[in-house]
């Protein structure tokens, strides 16, 4: 927990007055989640790799009054009655159904609505948690957040109850998180969802600890495991969703081990390119690659899943500090600094009978051996590991 501000003296004399008071008790929320972005937190300095593409308006989703639910949608499409072939009314349909599936440390939301009304429901749903959307495409099924602070950390003690809000300016976690929805649809014209996290931490620059800059910090599955609990309750609102395991059980141990390693890096050879081998089928295989880039930061421009490919943006740090040097004279005569573009990849998923193989394209989908080319394999097989 950091400190924002210099009047500890106040804020100090303040907490001293409501202690001496005395207080009534308070009853301590237990929630894990408590963000506040309805407007655009302060500015994070975020790596180049985590670089996202400008909104575009021809996809956006109209505004819509209050919260959209499934459950609200077919409620409404209920009341209307339906009329068989007969002539005679045919019985409503049921509440959609939520469940969330599990293979190793990932999940997803499977539900019984198309795309488009899961796109909708996701998008009012994160309002209503205190997460701001920066970006939306319809197109790709694809909502992402700004980057926000979860409140929650911070210390839920009776002062904070009492003067909570005076508190909230003067300290923050030190940490920020930024999500991403991605809905998929499937061969039945329902859909799954994924989310997946990306997680900033303030350190220290220097040893008077007077200067901080922000680094990127692990993923954590207990949020997103968290964010895909509560959303699973706006599509079945009287459902308590529950995980289900879609990999091969285990012997059951006294110790839980840990999971069997199903991708690895395997380098080029005279016959194949670098590529990540995945111990499963395609469609499975394809779901966790889409994740995985989602969680590695990679900007994903469109994708064919007929074709078991992603389109995707990457900014080598290497690759840019080059540049950065060539622009150097430039810069400094000028007086500015120029931006690098990021590249343009494809991402290959392709099944080999039960395994499927990850490999890299260049923009014109040519086999790319480049170092930037290895350095996207890596993070992917890091993601899915």
């Amino acid at each position: 927990m950091k400190s924002r501000a210099g009047f500890s003296g106040a804020l100090a004399a303040l907490a001293t007055a409501v202690l001496v008071a005395g207080c009534s008790s308070i009853g301590l929320g237990t929630d894990k989640i408590e963000y506040s972005s309805a407007a655009p937190p302060r500015t994070l300095e975020v790596p180049p790799d985590l670089s996202q593409l400008p909104r575009d308006d021809r996809f956006a989703v109209p505004e819509r009054a209050g919260p959209v639910t499934a459950s609200a949608t077919m409620a409404a499409a209920a009341s209307r009655p339906q009329q068989s072939p007969g002539g005679l009314a045919t019985v409503a349909p049921a509440v959609p159904t939520a469940r969330i599936e599990r293979a190793g440390t990932q999940r997803w939301l499977v539900v019984d609505v198309p795309p488009e009304q899961a796109f909708a429901v996701v998008r009012g749903f994160l309002p209503s948690i205190g997460l701001a959307i920066e970006r939306e495409d319809p197109k790709l099924g694809v909502v992402e957040t700004v980057w926000a602070e979860n409140r929650a950390k911070l210390p839920q003690d009776i002062i904070r109850s009492t003067i909570g809000r005076v508190l909230d300016q003067v300290f923050s976690t030190g940490e920020q998180d930024k999500f991403r929805f991605r809905v998929e649809r499937t061969a039945a014209n329902t859909s799954e969802i994924f989310v997946s996290h990306r997680g900033m931490i303030e350190v220290y620059t220097s040893s008077a600890q007077d200067r901080t800059m922000w680094q990127p910090r692990p993923s954590d599955p207990e949020l997103e495991a968290e964010l895909l609990q509560r959303l699973a309750l706006r599509f079945a609102p009287a459902a308590q969703p529950q995980a289900v395991t879609t990999a091969s059980a285990a012997p059951t141990t006294a110790a839980v081990a840990a999971p069997p390693e199903i991708a690895r890096l395997l380098p080029a050879d005279a016959s194949n390119p670098a590529r990540v081998s995945i111990d499963e089928p395609f469609d499975r295989a394809w779901r966790r690659v889409g994740l995985a880039l989602d969680r590695g930061g990679f900007t994903v421009e469109d994708r064919d899943r007929a074709k078991g490919m992603y389109f995707v943006r990457y900014l080598d740090p290497e690759v840019e500090q080059k540049q950065r040097e060539q622009q150097g004279f430039f810069s400094k005569l000028f007086g500015r600094e120029y931006k690098v573009e990021a590249q343009q990849f494809r991402v290959q998923v392709a099944a080999t009978g039960e395994r499927t193989v990850v490999t890299v394209q260049d923009r014109d989908g040519k086999p790319d051996a480049s170092p930037t080319a290895g350095k996207i394999l890596a993070q992917i097989n890091q993601q899915l590991r």
